[in-house]
């Protein structure tokens, strides 16, 4: 009996040590996590309140359609429509401003696919994203699109707390596809997941771009030196001000932090150290961010202007925080790059969605035409926005 309980004292041991080496080894000092949830009182949406709207000046706001229920993202045909996606309706529309004075006379749904998010279009094509399955539509003469898609990819993984897949084409033709992490925090068990994922059009084979991304919805490619930046959603249940919302420089094989630290290389210390090395070992492996904000803020879309006088500078939609005391976000930002690609600085481009703790609008979409008209999608109140100079 006596060697059974050794036996048995043993195998107990064992499985604590195997325990640690999967899971890690929890912090060494004692950290609290803060909770607070503030969703800020919804406004239906007025003419009045679309009035009381405030951009940098030189810009007109106009509200081009109301009633879409949750428009997300946008794309620019190549006839001037404006395609948006709208995940919950499952469906994507096609707006068409016939007189150019930034209103829509005509929309047209031209596709039903189920969680539908991310859109682009290459050659004669448009190509649609879910949580899990990538299509792609043959585009007809009049923008309309062809009612049979092929599917090119059915397996991304689930999304789990973040399913807003996004996808562009690069500049070297490769479509690029941004997963968001499964839950808040964890340690991720598929590769893919938290990443920037490259997929060659040719074979439609895949392998992860950067990693420790949590979730970089917006992201773009400058129009000069043709580099990849992306905005990143920081890890809730920190307290208001940590960690920051990031602007990145997105490489091949770069990691980002995620989830053992955030911005400039701040280690998370809520978390337990990885196996085999510690928090602070990979904070100081991982791509520091080039700009920070604030907080819970939540970017969605992110794009860069390609020609006219803020060619170079990006715009970047703040969806606005439910987890902060004071509110951030709810507002569209202009981030001011120099002649050489490299970011210098911010300043507010659309704001006063938010007024004390009351919002009438979530920028979530944004899309910028060759003549430099602004779009932008509110998922809150299902108005696209446009944006003209005056």
């Amino acid at each position: 009996m006596k060697q059974l309980n050794y036996i048995l004292i043993a195998i107990a041991v064992l499985s604590v040590t195997v325990s640690f080496a999967q899971k890690g080894i929890p912090p060494k000092e004692d950290t609290k996590k803060t909770v607070v949830t503030n969703y800020p009182t919804h406004l239906e949406y007025s003419p009045a309140l679309a009035a009381s709207l405030k951009t940098l000046p030189g810009w007109q706001v106009i509200p081009g359609a109301t009633g879409l229920g949750k428009p997300r993202m946008l794309y620019i045909g190549k006839q001037g429509q404006l395609y948006v996606t709208r995940r919950d309706a499952g469906d994507v529309l096609m707006l068409t401003d016939k007189d150019n004075d930034g209103k829509f006379e005509e929309m047209t749904r031209v596709a039903d696919f189920p969680g539908v998010h991310g859109i682009t279009f290459k050659d004669n094509y448009m190509y649609l994203c879910n949580n899990n399955r990538v299509l792609r539509y043959a585009l007809n003469a009049d923008g309309t699109l062809g009612k049979v898609a092929d599917t090119l990819i059915k397996d991304l993984p689930s999304g789990g707390q973040h399913p807003n897949r996004t996808m562009d084409f690069g500049p070297d033709g490769k479509l690029y596809i941004s997963v968001g992490s499964v839950c808040n925090d964890c340690k991720e068990s598929d590769k893919e997941t938290a990443t920037m994922l490259q997929v060659d059009p040719v074979t439609w084979k895949r392998k992860v771009f950067a990693s420790g991304l949590r979730n970089t919805i917006g992201f773009d490619w400058h129009p000069q030196n043709k580099e990849l930046w992306g905005v990143d959603n920081g890890g809730d249940f920190r307290g208001d001000e940590w960690p920051p919302e990031e602007l990145n420089h997105i490489v091949l094989d770069g990691n980002y932090g995620f989830p053992f630290a955030y911005a400039k290389q701040e280690v998370d210390k809520t978390r337990e150290d990885p196996a085999g090395t510690t928090k602070e070992i990979l904070a100081k492996a991982s791509k520091p961010s080039v700009m920070e904000f604030a907080a819970h803020s939540a970017p969605i879309a992110f794009t860069f202007f390609e020609s006219g006088p803020n060619k170079g500078n990006a715009l970047v939609c703040w969806h606005g925080s439910w987890n902060r005391e004071n509110p951030s976000g709810f507002k569209v930002e202009l981030i001011k790059f120099d002649k050489n690609g490299k970011p210098i600085g911010s300043e507010d481009f659309l704001w006063r969605f938010l007024k004390g703790n009351e919002r009438f609008g979530r920028p979530a979409g944004v899309a910028v035409t060759p003549d430099g008209t602004v779009y932008i999608s509110d998922d809150a109140n299902g108005v696209i926005y446009t944006l003209k100079q005056k």
